[in-house]
């Protein structure tokens, strides 16, 4: 039986739609008085899994579920081993550079030497600041990464930015974007190859769906 770990969170009402539109039903998910963690669609053919948006690609990865459906920045952040298989063009959001707006820093290379940078992306923060050849301390925050410059406690943060309302109520702004980040179709290598339970159909009716952009 084919498995799709679908992620919590922000991506979740379109990861179901896209499925749905395809054939594969668990809008049960969706129901905030259901408390399962996994279901089978209503044709039998699929199992889905309810899981953390982080803990998609080790799911897929280790082949507890075949399909998964996540964020670019999460593969960007955690490199798993897997197979991106398309673009569903749904869940836009950049990674972002952003500082206290009555700061003076208006560009990355602006930030002093060995200043402090807020994150919960600390790889993909510490490989952007590498590549600029500017040494930073990555501060790992999980929770509330604004308040990083507010407080003083770091000069900018590295973090996801949608519609940058979140950012301007707390009077900052952004100076640099690091990557555009959408929902992504993750699989399983070894069962995308061998094209185990019907992966192959599904992806290319995922795709014909969503009208997405296939990634290597």
């Amino acid at each position: 039986m084919l498995t799709i770990a679908l992620p919590k969170g922000a991506l979740l009402k379109d990861s179901i739609a896209s499925l749905k539109a395809v054939g594969l039903d668990f809008s049960g998910f969706l129901d905030s008085s259901n408390r399962q963690l996994q279901m089978l669609d209503e044709t039998g053919t699929a199992r889905g899994l309810l899981v953390r948006a982080l803990d998609v690609p080790v799911y897929v990865e280790y082949g507890q579920a075949q399909l998964g459906i996540v964020g670019y920045d999460v593969l960007r952040e955690k490199h798993p081993n897997v197979a991106q298989v398309a673009d569903l063009g749904f869940g836009g959001c950049r990674l972002s550079v952003a500082v206290k707006a009555s700061s003076p820093y208006r560009s990355p290379l602006d930030l002093p030497i060995h200043g402090r940078v807020a994150s919960k992306f600390v790889t993909c923060a510490r490989d952007y600041f590498r590549s600029l050849d500017l040494p930073v301390e990555i501060v790992p925050l999980y929770g509330s990464v604004e308040l990083g410059p507010i407080t003083g406690m770091s000069e900018a943060i590295v973090d996801l930015v949608s519609t940058g309302r979140t950012l301007k109520e707390n009077g900052l702004i952004e100076i640099e974007v690091l990557f555009e980040s959408t929902a992504r179709l993750v699989a399983h290598p070894l069962s995308y190859r061998l094209n185990h339970d019907g992966l192959e159909e599904i992806v290319e009716r995922l795709r014909s769906q969503q009208n997405p952009v296939t990634v290597g």
